[in-house]
């Protein structure tokens, strides 16, 4: 008997991960315990949970009633956006895998799976729309378009911008990207197909990999990409080491017409920096789809600039990335175990 423990939530019932777990290449008979965590909120309510995820981790929030208890003698542990707390790994005696569907994994105890040399599979279950989105807010932000329509919106008829002086088309752009994971490849993909000009900073892959991929990318230091790039977009995931990565220093090497986009995580960008280099007109400008305290609050200072494109942490907002992601998950499972190799396996 292999036993498969499934934690659903508001957003992915268990019945749906059960159902993956059914079809996992993995011993049969399999036997697959359900849980739902907080899937009675309302949407408002279940976000505020989620938030305290994002900046406490899997210890700032409650876990199910009795998975103590089922885990200890688990085989696969699925989950979407569940907790994965410091107890529940260390309840788990035989805990061969786990496996998470969502964008970050600030809601599993890595430090715990990794002192226990657990595998953990991560499918970005929105990877497809954050890549496209990113796009998007590079073109929204060199082109104006929203700043465009807010003028038009309030009755102005916009012609002139802080970027006038570096307006171009995107083909005439280096990208740089920071962190070339499974959404920073879509988005060198998308970039390849435009025939744009793209460097990458991620010191763990293997570039001889990614060139075999068929990716087309230039490898640079950190400070040589921001010094070179015209659009630097993030995508590294958040850990101690990258929190506040991007800081005074890196934003100081930037051109003055150069932009940063950010549709990974607030936290691995230095606030304070961000907005001075905005409000000196140190870069061109920049596009966030995720900010420091969210929503927004009406005295952000991030709300008086006008080089700055805010959306409200929408990139990944599709109506198929979350009904997918269990299949997703299953998917990835499956190939991970007929290979024993994955993009996905988290390195910890």
């Amino acid at each position: 008997m292999t036993k498969v423990v499934v934690v659903g939530d508001r957003l992915v019932s268990s019945e749906t991960l059960k159902e993956a777990a059914l079809k996992l290449n993995i011993p049969s008979p399999i036997e697959v315990v359900e849980f739902q965590w907080y899937s009675d909120l309302t949407k408002d309510q279940f976000q505020e949970k989620i938030l305290l995820i994002e900046k406490g981790g899997p210890e700032a929030v409650n876990i199910p009633e009795g998975i103590l208890e089922a885990i200890v003698d688990a085989d696969y542990l699925l989950v979407h956006i569940a907790p994965v707390s410091k107890a529940m790994i260390e309840a788990a005696t035989q805990l061969k895998l786990i496996g998470t569907c969502r964008g970050g994994i600030e809601h599993i105890a890595t430090e715990s799976v990794k002192s226990k040399g657990i595998p953990l599979i991560h499918v970005i279950r929105n990877a497809e729309p954050v890549a496209d989105f990113t796009l998007g807010l590079m073109f929204t932000e060199t082109r104006n378009i929203a700043r465009s329509h807010q003028g038009v919106m309030a009755g102005e008829w916009r012609k002139s911008f802080p970027n006038d002086p570096y307006k171009t088309t995107l083909s005439n752009l280096k990208v740089g990207l920071v962190g070339l994971g499974y959404i920073g490849k879509l988005v060198v993909q998308r970039l390849n197909g435009l025939g744009v000009e793209v460097l990458v900073y991620d010191p763990f892959v293997d570039q001889e990999v990614i060139k075999a991929e068929g990716l087309k990318v230039d490898f640079r230091t950190i400070e040589e990409l921001f010094s070179e790039a015209d659009i630097i977009s993030l995508h590294a995931r958040v850990t101690p080491e990258t929190t506040n990565m991007v800081n005074h220093s890196l934003i100081s090497l930037m051109k003055p017409s150069a932009y940063l986009i950010n549709t990974a995580r607030a936290a691995i960008l230095d606030k304070e920096a961000l907005v001075e280099a905005l409000q000196e007109r140190r870069i061109a400008g920049a596009a966030l789809d995720v900010i420091w305290s969210e929503p927004v609050k009406k005295d952000d200072p991030l709300l008086q600039l006008d080089n700055l494109t805010l959306t409200s942490h929408i990139a990944g907002d599709t109506i198929d990335a979350i009904p997918r992601s269990p299949y997703l998950l299953r998917d990835v499972l499956n190939a991970y175990f007929q290979t024993g190799k994955s993009d996905m396996l988290m390195r910890l």
